[in-house]
């Protein structure tokens, strides 16, 4: 009888419980953010790579002025290189006056070049856990750069695991046409689709795809003049992905 009691007095008390003290419960058992699995908007995201995983800035401008003064035309530097950050790729190709018709074979030189410097090249901080963190809710991973895929491995290391579709080796101004191949091959519709980026022709590509477009901050680009072209806010962080 008194274990009959006692029982229905610790009922009696969970029942009773204050809305205060679930709050004070709820507020310790809650997961951190980046932890937190929620269901996410897209089905596939694509990353282009140079600016947005890898921190190559330095490698790509090396690589461009070591075409420039092969092929004669204006190296990227001094007040140049401010302006190429806030420009699109056609306004930088202009720019820097390289002929249009170099353009593939100069795409090949620098993609060599930066081959060479791969050991220097770094993933930026963060974008190893966000992948992992994507993949294991069940979002599938692509990469379309126009990099090479070797290149691109290398980088990543052991984030390859979480890649599931490479799309490398696009011409520069190809993109668009990778994107809607990569949507079509595994059969996500465009909606379900968004690709992240950090250039005005990564946003153009996107948008001729019918697939969506995040903008990274931390990327080739200034920051300003690729939100202007992007629509959507930048992610200011890898991690921002998690949060959408």
């Amino acid at each position: 009888m008194l274990r009959d009691r006692q029982r229905a007095s610790f009922r009696s008390a969970e029942v009773q419980r204050t809305p205060s003290h679930k709050r004070m419960l709820g507020r310790y058992n809650r997961r951190p953010p980046f932890l937190t699995p929620t269901r996410m908007p897209y089905r596939l995201i694509a990353f282009d790579f140079d600016g947005t995983l890898a921190d190559s800035f330095d490698a790509f401008v090396d690589a461009l002025n070591a075409a420039a003064t092969k092929h004669g035309f204006h190296r990227l530097e001094g007040g140049r290189l401010a302006q190429a950050r806030g420009a699109s790729a056609r306004d930088v190709m202009r720019l820097l006056d390289v002929p249009l018709w170099k353009a593939p074979a100069i795409t090949l030189e620098m993609r060599q070049q930066m081959r060479e410097r791969i050991a220097q090249t770094q993933l930026f901080d963060g974008v190893a856990d966000t992948l992992e963190a994507l993949a294991g809710r069940g979002v599938r991973l692509a990469i379309a750069t126009s990099n090479a895929e070797d290149n691109v491995r290398a980088v990543l290391g052991p984030a390859t695991r979480w890649v599931h579709h490479y799309s490398c080796g696009i011409s520069v101004f190809g993109k668009a046409r990778k994107l809607a191949a990569l949507t079509a091959s595994t059969r996500v519709r465009p909606e379900d689709v968004l690709y992240v980026g950090d250039e005005m022709r990564d946003a153009d590509a996107a948008r001729a795809a019918g697939i969506a477009f995040r903008g990274v901050a931390w990327g080739y680009t200034a920051p300003d003049a690729l939100q202007r072209h992007a629509g959507a806010p930048l992610l200011g962080r890898p991690e921002d992905l998690l949060a959408l």
